[in-house]
């Protein structure tokens, strides 16, 4: 069984990461399975890397393919829809399955978990092609205030989002973010501080606080820019970064997330915190936060990935 399966027994098994695929964060992907990959490699693993761009997934078991890392961010890859494929052949693969990858890719849904389930995050509108109209924007700003977030329901990496502050502004915003998803989450502004927490099995790494010269935490923040600055550990005293360590754990459990992931927050103009999504297939670029956190835990990018990929062994039954 799992329990007895060791890190130098998974070495002697041919491991594939999976990564690029067809969504709106191929360019992203890419670069996170070159350095999970090159990671594996360094440590002892026999791997190969695999695009799934215009690929048979049925060449995993002709290729003789044990185990999948998966390093596919956003549709196809971190939405229940690989994790459902990979269980049906029966290929063991890192990180969350089916139900919790569909529950955290869904911004909308996880947010009604959170709510149901007692956690704060932000107050919140949902926004379709359907039932939008010439006074929805109008209403939506009564609603939420003045300043609100716009966010397409399964995108990540910051990819459809805008900010809004008029009436004139929310219709464009939803207008361009209707090219991403049918379903939009339109979110009260939160004018705080902003946070993610990674957890690794049942480990909670040491929390990340951004700080960027942009509006908001964009992509152009997260993978472009110089001047994002990172403070890890971050500038909360014990007792509070406590308190989100935990706030964060449970969201990752609450969206049924496994093995390994990351949580962001933002707090609002009163410092409270409020949970914004659950990401369970993270970016591990060289400058991505999931890595960085790891680093201040003591985890080298090697010992980072073979982690999680030990993790995927919870995963067979």
């Amino acid at each position: 069984m799992s329990s007895i399966v060791t890190a130098e027994m998974l070495k002697q098994q041919k491991i594939a990461v999976l990564f690029g695929g067809d969504s709106a964060e191929r360019e992203v992907s890419l670069k996170s399975g070159a350095a999970i990959t090159n990671g594996l490699v360094k440590a002892g693993y026999n791997v190969t890397s695999i695009d799934t761009q215009g690929f048979n997934l049925a060449e995993l078991t002709t290729q003789g393919v044990d185990r999948v890392f998966i390093a596919l961010h956003g549709r196809g890859g971190e939405d229940g829809c690989i994790q459902g494929a990979l269980e049906y052949m029966n290929v063991p693969y890192t990180g969350s399955g089916v139900l919790g990858s569909a529950l955290s890719m869904d911004k909308v849904r996880s947010k009604q978990i959170f709510k149901a389930v007692g956690l704060p995050t932000a107050n919140f509108c949902v926004v379709s092609p359907e039932d939008y109209n010439a006074q929805t924007s109008a209403e939506v700003l009564a609603e939420l205030g003045n300043k609100v977030m716009v966010k397409p329901a399964k995108e990540g990496s910051s990819i459809g989002m805008a900010i809004a502050t008029s009436v004139a502004e929310l219709d464009s915003a939803l207008l361009h973010a209707f090219k991403y998803d049918k379903q939009i989450l339109v979110e009260a502004w939160l004018s705080g501080k902003e946070f993610t927490v990674a957890v690794l099995g049942d480990e909670v790494l040491p929390p990340i606080q951004m700080e960027t010269p942009h509006e908001f935490y964009d992509y152009q923040a997260k993978y472009q820019s110089n001047s994002t600055i990172y403070h890890c550990p971050c500038f909360l005293d014990d007792d509070r970064r406590a308190e989100l360590k935990n706030l964060a754990l449970r969201a990752f459990q609450a969206t049924g997330a496994q093995g390994w992931g990351r949580v962001d927050l933002m707090q609002d103009s009163d410092g409270k915190f409020n949970l914004l999504e659950v990401n369970t297939v993270p970016g591990m670029t060289e400058t991505s936060l999931v890595p960085k956190a790891a680093n201040v835990a003591g985890y080298s990018f090697e010992a980072l990935v073979e982690r999680i990929l030990t993790l995927s062994l919870v995963e067979e039954v």
